[in-house]
């Protein structure tokens, strides 16, 4: 099976709330997949959207398949690095802030072709 993929690393989107996105897609067609994502009314979504339309331009660039006949083989998200950040709190007091980052990882592949070698 032939593959190609696309990785977007320190995305600034919680890992937590990425998965969803990621799980929705996984082992779909590439057409389904990206109506999908386009109604998906998730902040991740559009990220994991145009990682998709890199995904696929990446093995069209390697004269993989075309769009249509192209399936998500494998998605996931893992944590990036965390920025931590201070918010003043009442008495001189200190709460931590952690804003987490997401490396994304998409790979798109042809079902039941054998690899040309």
């Amino acid at each position: 099976m032939a593959e190609a993929r696309a990785v977007l690393r320190y995305v600034r989107v919680s890992p937590r709330k990425a998965r969803p996105v990621v799980d929705l897609i996984r082992g779909q067609q590439v057409p389904k997949a990206l109506a999908l994502l386009s109604h998906t009314p998730r902040a991740a979504a559009k990220v994991v959207e145009k990682l998709l339309r890199s995904a696929v331009s990446n093995a069209e660039q390697k004269n993989i398949d075309d769009a249509d006949n192209l399936w998500v083989a494998r998605a996931f998200v893992n944590g990036g690095p965390i920025l931590k950040r201070f918010r003043s709190r009442s008495m001189g007091r200190a709460n931590s802030i952690h804003k987490r980052t997401s490396h994304i990882t998409i790979v798109v592949g042809t079902k039941g072709k054998p690899v040309s070698a």
